[in-house]
């Protein structure tokens, strides 16, 4: 401190005393007044204790600069640990949901394959059922003209009978089924 003052003195005092004309050292000269302004007002400054008050200013500054420094620093290592906690919770969760599409995948297969068999099976069974309505359909359209041809022939041939029949055939033949049924029933 005392060679800035030093250098001050020398570079003030030295500066004016070879430019000024006449004795330096006189109240009439600007110069040697402005430079004992200059240096009470130094030694004022450092009366007071200004440079040190400067300094522990800067001192406090520095200090609550550096504590915010330490601080962005902790939350920015907080920020990168949460988010890293939550890019492997993402990851975690991005695994969950391709295992359950996996096996919504899986299942609609499963499902599909087994609505196609129960749809072939419902098929068959149907087929199977329309077969047997046209097996039963068959059977008594078949009947219905069995039965009907048996009534056309009886019709036809009681016809014939009846036309080529007389009187005294017709009494011996029932004369005859009398003698039959009592025979069998005897």
């Amino acid at each position: 401190m005392r060679k800035l003052i030093a250098l001050v003195l020398t570079a003030g005092v030295a500066s004016p005393a070879f430019a000024a004309s006449g004795p330096f050292v006189s109240l009439g000269n600007t110069d040697f007044v402005v430079l004992l302004a200059f240096l009470v007002f130094i030694g004022v400054l450092f009366y007071f204790k200004v440079p040190s008050l400067i300094g522990g200013a800067l001192d406090t500054r520095a200090e609550g600069i550096q504590s915010e420094l330490d601080e962005a620093r902790a939350l920015r290592e907080e920020a990168q640990t949460l988010l890293a906690s939550y890019e492997r919770k993402h990851k975690e969760v991005q695994g969950k949901a391709d295992a359950i599409v996996a096996a919504a995948k899986e299942d609609a297969s499963l499902a599909a394959e087994q609505a196609k068999a129960d749809l072939e099976s419902s098929i068959a069974r149907r087929l199977a059922t329309a077969q047997d309505q046209i097996a039963s359909a068959q059977a008594s359209a078949v009947k219905e003209v069995r039965d009907q041809a048996i009534s056309v022939a009886v019709a036809a041939a009681s016809e014939v009978i009846a036309k080529q029949m007389t009187a005294a055939e017709a009494n011996k033949l029932i004369d005859n089924a009398i003698a039959d049924v009592g025979a069998k029933l005897h």
